[in-house]
C-alpha cells in the first residue's frame, strides 16, 4: 500500500453511501465504524462486513476504522471484520501499546479463520498529545503499519485549540506527522478539509499539507477527491 493520494471516510451505519462511495474513485475508502452512536455500532459493524463481502470495490482499497479496544467494541470489530479480508484496519487514538493489542488480536484470528497472516494492515490515527509525541515509535511497533492519518479535529478536541481554516494552530503536528511518515518511508494523511462547500480553501489547504511532505490527504466529501487527486498528482 503505497503511492496513495486520497481516502474518504463514510459512516458504517449508511447503507447508500458505502453503496455511493466508490464512485467518487478515492485511492482508499475508510469504512468508520468509531463515529457510529454506541447504540448503532453492532449493526453498523455487520453492515460493513456485508459491504464488503457484496458491494463493488474492486477500484477501491477498503480500510475500516474499528474502535478502541477500551471502549468495548474494538476487539469484536476486529473479530467481525478481519474475516472478510478489508486491506487494512485503522486504529483511533493510537499509541505503541494499543497498536500491539491489536496486532495480538489480530493475529489471532487470522490464524483462526486460516487467512494469510500479516495480510491485514494497520493505519494508526495520530490524533492525541501523546500519540503526536511518540509517532515515530507507533510507526516502528509493526510491520503491519503502512502509513499515518493525522486527524487535527481529535488533536484540537484534546488540547481545547479552536481550528481555523489556515490551520496555523496544527502546523507542528503536521510537520511533525509528515516528517516522522517519510523518515519511515510510509504514507502520511493529512485531516480533511472539513468545509466541503470551499472547492478553492480545499485546494490551498491540500497544497500547504503536500508542501509539508504529506503523500495525501483524507475527505469527508466526495467531492473533494478530484481536487485532492490533482493537488497531489
Amino acid at each position: 500500500m503505497s503511492h496513495y493520494r486520497s481516502m474518504l471516510i463514510m459512516p458504517g451505519n449508511s447503507p447508500k453511501r458505502l453503496q455511493d462511495a466508490s464512485v467518487f474513485n478515492p485511492d482508499l475508502l475508510v469504512l468508520d465504524l468509531k463515529g457510529v452512536k454506541d447504540e448503532e455500532k453492532d449493526s453498523a459493524r455487520l453492515l460493513v462486513k456485508e459491504a464488503i463481502g457484496f458491494m463493488d470495490y474492486e477500484k477501491v482499497k477498503i480500510v475500516v476504522r474499528i474502535n478502541t479496544l477500551e471502549s468495548g467494541f474494538g476487539a469484536k470489530d476486529i473479530e467481525v471484520i478481519a474475516r472478510v479480508k478489508p486491506a487494512a484496519l485503522m486504529l483511533p487514538q493510537a499509541s505503541v501499546e494499543k497498536l500491539q493489542d491489536v496486532e495480538k488480536i489480530l493475529a489471532g484470528v487470522e490464524k483462526e479463520a486460516g487467512l494469510e497472516p500479516g495480510k491485514i494492515l494497520l493505519f494508526p490515527v495520530i490524533e492525541t498529545v501523546k500519540a503526536l509525541e511518540n509517532v515515530s515509535s507507533i510507526l516502528s511497533v509493526s510491520t503491519r503499519v503502512v502509513g499515518a492519518f493525522f486527524n487535527a479535529d481529535g488533536l484540537a478536541q484534546e488540547l481545547g485549540m479552536t481550528r481555523t481554516k489556515d490551520g496555523e494552530e496544527i502546523l507542528y503536528a503536521r510537520s511533525k506527522v509528515a516528517m516522522a511518515c517519510r523518515v519511515a518511508g510510509l504514507d502520511s494523511f493529512d485531516t480533511p478539509y472539513n468545509d466541503g462547500n470551499d472547492t478553492e480553501g480545499l485546494e490551498k489547504d491540500a497544497g500547504k499539507a503536500r508542501n509539508l511532505g504529506f503523500t495525501g490527504k483524507a475527505a469527508i466529501n466526495g467531492r473533494q477527491i478530484d481536487i485532492i487527486h490533482r493537488v497531489f498528482a
